[in-house]
């Protein structure tokens, strides 16, 4: 990381609100009596009830779903002992994962306490406010003692994740690696490299699903663990081996599985040379694996691999496991977290890797066909149905064990709230980051002397989303990014008026002549008109030489449009472009159109942008439903407004029969499903729910999604212009850094669809 990712580091967590986690209430707290309710005097009613019945705490109190992650910062990440203080970053983003990926509270809580009993004590003393128990980032060997204490001494789910969670996540990965190359679980041999809480819970996991512990060498800094070494505590003792093995080397010849949770580059090539047909390595170490893995595949094509990292094949993330299983166990009121709840939690996980990859998860990867195989042994930690499949399992296994205090009968509507529990938004935007790393296109931003742009491009830049291209005066891009320390190595800043670019400005300019020479532009115009950077950058991108053009932060909308489209022009068969915001809610995403181009569209325009922002949403894997709003509902009012709307909906019903869309409807009843159900029970918004609202004129779209950006605070990303021939999007002025990422993101997105079209037709 260099000094101005450091930086921004630092800014992420300092700015606004420091930190990255707050208290919000979960209840009406806007009048006197409100207040009264939640206060006193009306909060006395349920501490009576709590103090007569103490499980009424869970009806009554978020304890059911609020989990504390507690550390005491002796083996923070790869930082070490750094203190509690020290490490509340890193338990304030554990929470955030919580929250995100199952809808878990948490509260982070660092402890100044070193000693093992003193530990044990001030966390059981917190059991009364917690429904469940994280432990994180506490130095091995006290951690294991520290969690057997508190798993016997406690009545609610505790567990350390550094041990479980990357056990339970290799031991998924395990079986189906184990499963592909046809080998028994308890004939293999198996290498672990590493002998700290990670390993030496992988191991005893590994035991628990079949493997023999006389089939296990395990080393550590010093060497192999072996019987006879005196420096061993009684929990690196239970896997020392008495065969005469002394280095890793000689351990591996004929080993059938290696698994590394040490350092980078202790593996070496001629190791893997010895290892057994078909070897399973899983190399865990990060940043740097213990062997690169573009090295291991030459080296041995019958391998199958597993790293932490997100760039690689079959990547081992602690994320897949820790939020689905305290969601199950929390939802069943588990006392703990038990073996065979872990063992749900493995089982689960494997299995979801060898069903049919949904197409969200597809796109997201920048995947075809994704599916079960040496390159797919666990689930992506972007799929959606890890919640609604290894949370049941774990509470199905805590009913069976007897460890659950609450009972599910019906596991249908349990896993519909667990999907209702999370929105679409932040799992939008993650997977369309992740396709866009697959496939990195040439950006250019038109704006480039500008701050925000120039810090949004080196984002791109380092998270390999994109490769800009900035066009603007040379001299004022690079002081500014000397000012403001930006580094973009690499990074090409063209200015179309300097004199080395007359080449390029008359070969441009006579491509715009001839598409616009019988439309009033005479040769003189064309290639003055290459000096500005709209056009240059329009034409950059029609002629091969970048995929995406974003522009609009410093000027007017119409400014921008006007070249895209007289350069670059529209799709195949699409008579106009539109424009749509996508709306981020707790929820799910919304799609609003047209929001910024079609002042007042007839029937058939109507018709025609619902049909192009239909196809969008369908290219971000979401299937659409289309509400086309109104202030009459079906057929209420009969002024010629409403009769548009009306037309342009059976016109999209006939071009598209199978697409979920319906109206003339009000806003609100687009969304309750209830009244619909009781009034207009043959609508087809009945069949899911709505995600896409059509505008019946530029007004009404503009100032809904202005409302819900002001007003209502939700986060936008827009406007993406539709219906063009190749990628063009104009940026809101006075857009955020991180708006313009994600428009940039959306950009390589579109580039890479649109590429492979175009690939299909030839």
């Amino acid at each position: 990381m260099n000094d101005t990712t450091w930086q921004d580091a630092l800014q992420y967590h300092a700015k606004d609100r420091p930190g990255k986690i707050e208290v919000v209430p979960t209840k009406e707290t806007k009048s006197q009596r409100d207040l009264s309710l939640a206060y006193t005097p009306g909060v006395a009613q349920p501490c009576m009830e709590i103090h007569q019945n103490r499980e009424a705490v869970y009806q009554y109190t978020a304890r059911g779903n609020l989990v504390a992650v507690i550390t005491n910062g002796t083996a923070v990440l790869g930082l070490g002992d750094i203190g509690p203080e020290a490490s509340k970053p890193v338990m304030e983003g554990k929470s955030v994962l919580f929250k995100m990926f199952a809808d878990i509270d948490v509260f982070d809580l660092e402890v100044n306490v070193r000693n093992v009993d003193e530990f044990v004590q001030v966390v059981k003393a917190l059991e009364p406010t917690f429904g469940g128990i994280n432990l994180e980032d506490i130095k091995s060997p006290e951690c294991f003692y520290i969690e057997e204490r508190l798993r016997r001494e406690m009545h609610i789910p505790v567990m350390h994740d550094d041990q479980h969670g990357t056990a339970i996540i290799s031991g998924a990965a395990l079986i189906n690696a184990l499963l592909l190359v046809g080998k028994q679980i308890d004939q293999v041999k198996i290498v672990v490299c590493g002998a700290g809480a990670a390993a030496i819970a992988c191991a005893k996991l590994y035991l628990a699903l079949g493997a023999k512990k006389e089939h296990i060498i395990m080393f550590d800094k010093d060497g192999v663990l072996s019987t006879d070494r005196t420096d061993l505590d009684e929990i690196r003792r239970a896997f020392a081996t008495d065969l005469p093995v002394k280095t890793m080397a000689e351990a591996l010849v004929g080993a059938d599985v290696f698994l590394g949770l040490s350092v980078g580059n202790v593996l070496r090539a001629d190791m893997l040379t010895v290892m057994a047909k078909d070897p399973i390595v899983f190399a865990l170490a990060n940043p740097e694996p213990e062997i690169d893995y573009e090295t291991a595949i030459r080296v041995r094509p019958d391998i199958i691999m597993a790293t932490g990292r997100s760039d690689y094949p079959n990547q081992v993330n602690n994320v897949l496991g820790f939020p689905y299983i305290f969601r199950g166990a929390l939802d069943v009121r588990a006392t703990q977290i038990n073996e065979a709840m872990k063992l749900a939690a493995v089982y689960a996980l494997a299995e979801l890797a060898r069903q049919p990859v949904p197409d969200i998860v597809n796109i997201a990867y920048r995947e075809k066909t994704l599916s079960f195989g040496r390159q797919y042994i666990i689930p992506k930690p972007f799929d959606p149905r890890l919640i609604t499949t290894v949370a049941p399992a774990v509470a199905r296994a805590a009913m069976e064990s007897g460890v659950a205090q609450k009972q599910i009968t019906d596991w249908e509507a349990y896993r519909v709230e667990l999907s209702n529990r999370l929105g679409l938004d932040n799992q939008l935007i993650r997977s369309l980051g992740t396709q866009a790393r697959k496939d990195p296109r040439k950006v250019v931003f038109a704006d480039a002397d500008n701050v925000k742009i120039l810090k949004a491009a080196r984002i791109v830049l380092e998270e390999k989303i994109a490769h800009p291209i900035l066009l603007g005066d040379k001299r004022k891009i690079e002081r500014l990014m000397r000012e403001n320390g930006i580094e973009l190595p690499g990074v090409p800043i063209i200015d179309p008026q300097a004199d080395e670019m007359e080449e390029k400005r008359f070969r441009f300019g006579e491509i715009y002549f001839d598409k616009r020479k019988r439309r009033g532009v005479n040769l003189y115009e064309a290639r003055k008109a290459m000096r500005s950077r709209t056009p240059f950058g329009c034409m950059m991108v029609e002629t091969g030489e970048a995929d995406a053009f974003i522009s609009g932060l410093l000027r007017n909308y119409p400014d921008t449009i006007r070249p895209a489209l007289q350069i670059i022009g529209t799709e195949p068969g699409v008579k106009r472009v539109a424009g749509m915001y996508i709306i981020l809610t707790r929820k799910g995403p919304l799609f609003l159109a047209d929001t910024t181009i079609n002042l007042n569209p007839t029937s058939e325009e109507l018709a025609d942008i619902t049909l192009l922002v239909a196809r969008e949403v369908e290219q971000f894997g979401i299937k659409p439903v289309v509400a086309m709003l109104s202030y009459s509902n079906f057929g209420t009012s009969d002024t010629p407004e409403a009769i548009l709307v009306r037309d342009a909906v059976q016109i999209v019903k006939q071009k598209n029969p199978d697409l979920l869309v319906d109206g003339e409807i009000q806003a609100s009843l687009a969304f309750n499903k209830e009244v619909l159900r009781d009034n207009y029970p043959f609508t087809d918004l009945l069949k899911g729910d709505v995600n896409t609202l059509i505008f019946p004129n530029l007004a009404a779209g503009n100032i809904a999604y202005h409302l819900l950006m002001g007003v209502a605070g939700f986060e936008a990303i827009g406007p993406i212009l539709l219906g063009m021939k190749k990628p063009v999007h104009v940026l809101q002025l006075g857009s955020t850094v991180r708006q313009i990422v994600n428009m940039v993101t959306i950009a390589v997105v579109d580039a890479q669809q649109k590429c492979r079209k175009q690939d299909n037709l030839q």
